[in-house]
């Protein structure tokens, strides 16, 4: 019989979702990238975390009208998702026509953590972590 402390240590730490003041807005855009993007799929945590990073970072410039980092031609891989979304964004969900740049990139952020622990953190796929994949 295993005792209540060699039992609580086989338990994993729970990681909670991340909270954020505009909640609904960013589970409409997570509903969307989960219903209609594929590259939030891949099989590798540091794959997820890089482009999470990147679409959405790219995401956030082209909403913001701000310069896009094209130097790479991981980047302009990036900036053919992110200018797709961005396009889909605008036109889906016009309350993010109306935010300041201020308010799109706290979205936008609020976004990205939700997508990193919906892909990544609160992931239950082990794949994302084996060594040997």
């Amino acid at each position: 019989m295993k005792s209540a402390s060699a039992s609580a240590a086989v338990v994993k730490q729970k990681v909670e979702a991340p909270v954020h003041p505009m909640d609904a807005q960013i589970d409409e855009l997570t509903d969307f990238i989960m219903k209609n993007c594929l590259w939030q799929s891949h099989s590798r945590s540091w794959d997820r975390e890089r482009q999470n990073a990147e679409i959405l970072k790219k995401t956030k410039e082209l909403l913001c009208s701000e310069p896009v980092d094209l130097s790479t031609p991981h980047d302009r891989v990036y900036w053919v998702d992110a200018v797709c979304m961005a396009e889909d964004f605008r036109a889906h969900y016009p309350w993010i026509n109306g935010l300041s740049k201020d308010e799109i990139a706290s979205v936008m952020q609020g976004l990205k953590d939700r997508i990193d622990y919906l892909t990544i953190t609160g992931s239950l796929n082990e794949e994302l972590t084996d060594k040997h994949y």
